[in-house]
């Protein structure tokens, strides 16, 4: 986990940061519910790691696929086997920026947009979220959810199971980040 927000935080400096600019998340929960005719899928991870860049307001997200939880584990083996292939695209990553300017410095709560690339399963498609950044004293909370259309990230259901497995995913997010430090 520590290499990667190493990485984040170098891919943060080389746009300008200087360290009181950057904050992570060493434990970012993500989940993503599928409704189905035939079943309702959710899984959930809290291994993500994210950093916002406060002074640029670029914000990046990598979360190893393999670290989502599903209550049956014949779910989780398809899921990483047979449609996600974590073997050979072990993370999604998302790079984006947010498009307001809340005031960091200031205790509050504020509805922000974010647009960036989200990469799973190897396919980059730009997405604009919408989110909510709490601000309290050296914590910055995010959170948000946004829906994910399976097949514009290459990932194939097989007609099979076509009836068990949504095209749309519903993902949600939440961070909690605070300054960072070596």
């Amino acid at each position: 986990m520590k290499h990667w927000l190493l990485f984040i935080c170098a891919w943060l400096w080389a746009s300008g940061a200087v360290a009181q600019d950057v904050y992570t998340c060493k434990n970012a929960r993500l989940s993503f519910f599928s409704s189905s005719p035939l079943e309702d899928i959710e899984a959930k991870t809290d291994k993500g790691a994210a950093a916002i860049n406060l002074k640029t307001k670029d914000i990046f997200f990598k979360v190893p696929i393999s670290s989502f939880q599903f209550k049956k584990k014949l779910m989780q083996d398809h899921f990483n086997e047979n449609y996600m292939e974590s073997d050979k695209y072990p993370f999604a990553e998302f790079k984006g920026k947010i498009n307001e300017s809340p005031e960091f410095n200031k205790d509050g709560t504020y509805p922000v947009t974010v647009t960036g690339t989200l990469n799973i399963h190897g396919v980059e498609k730009t997405y604009t979220a919408k989110g909510t950044m709490v601000t309290k004293g050296s914590t910055i909370t995010v959170t948000s959810n946004f829906n994910v259309r399976v097949a514009d990230h290459g990932i194939k259901i097989p007609s099979l199971v076509v009836q068990n497995v949504a095209e749309v995913v519903a993902v949600t997010v939440n961070a909690i980040y605070t300054p960072y430090s070596k």
